[in-house]
């Protein structure tokens, strides 16, 4: 079930807000002018499942979204878990790409077809931490500060849309903030679990 997590951007160890009513999620983004929705799943992502399929089965969900926000290109990015060195290393380096503070020039719209990713959006002097699940649809407006943690055993399937081919590259902000906070795993973590 998603999550949201708020905390103020100097003290990651004091939470402000915590839920995980679809509702009060939609409101408290929704107030920072980020975008909140779900749209009904449509069958299991699996590792052979590719991503025409994924775009065919949210078709006219995507055309939709396309017209409506000026979306000219989509995909479809996308993690499972393997047992091969390289795969542990090549999700490693994915996630240690976007922990870092970035932004970027466009609205940031993903789709979370399966699995799970934590967008953490420096909003307003606190850090709103978004546990993104399956059927998940975020929008982050550009220019806004945000990492993004995948988890230390990446999996999930998002459709990604762009206005420009070079709308995904972020522009790092060199700022060590996304290292003092809670990472995806601890978030998820019972509470008391250490």
């Amino acid at each position: 079930m998603t999550l949201l997590q708020v905390m103020p951007d100097d003290d990651p160890g004091r939470v402000l807000l915590r839920t995980r009513d679809h509702d009060r999620i939609t409101e408290v983004l929704g107030a920072c002018s980020v975008a909140f929705g779900r749209w009904p799943l449509r069958g299991a992502i699996t590792p052979d499942t590719s991503p025409e399929e994924v775009l065919a089965r949210y078709r006219a969900e995507v055309d939709e979204l396309c017209a409506r926000e000026g979306l000219n290109l989509v995909d479809v990015a996308r993690l499972h878990p393997q047992e091969s060195p390289e795969w542990e290393e090549r999700a490693a380096e994915a996630r240690s790409t976007f922990l870092e503070e970035h932004r970027h020039t466009e609205d940031e719209v993903r789709f979370f077809a399966h699995g799970t990713g934590c967008f953490y959006l420096r909003l307003d002097g606190r850090v709103h931490a978004v546990v993104c699940e399956a059927g998940d649809l975020l929008s982050v407006p550009a220019g806004t500060r945000h990492w993004f943690d995948m988890g230390p055993r990446p999996e999930f399937a998002a459709i990604r849309f762009f206005e420009n081919e070079d709308g995904w590259v972020g522009d790092f902000t060199g700022d060590p903030i996304a290292r003092r906070f809670p990472r995806l795993d601890a978030l998820l973590a019972p509470e008391g679990a250490t």
